[in-house]
């Protein structure tokens, strides 16, 4: 008889997953709906807690913010052709 003792096979365990940041989420659901303020807020708060606390949810912050970047890109530009038609027509006479 050996006196060889048997070294147990080393357990792999996969890393716990990272919770996805919650106003990640919820900046990409209100860019989604249109909304513009709310998701460019939203989105750097979540930022911000997404390199603090480690949790994922980062690709859902920027496409946030991307898109309620250019939903207020679009209001403003709403508003200043709307402008623009209000002027036009107190210049012009129109009703």
């Amino acid at each position: 008889m050996s006196n060889y003792s048997q070294t147990p096979a080393p357990q792999w365990t996969s890393p716990a997953p990272r919770p996805t940041n919650g106003l990640a989420i919820a900046t990409l659901i209100l860019g989604i709906c249109g909304f513009a303020l709310i998701p460019v807020i939203m989105g750097h708060i979540a930022l911000k807690q997404i390199r603090e606390r480690g949790d994922g949810g980062y690709g859902l912050a920027i496409a946030g913010l991307i898109l309620g970047y250019i939903a207020l890109a679009g209001y403003i530009i709403l508003a200043i052709i709307a402008g623009l038609a209000i002027a036009g027509g107190v210049v012009y006479g129109a009703r």
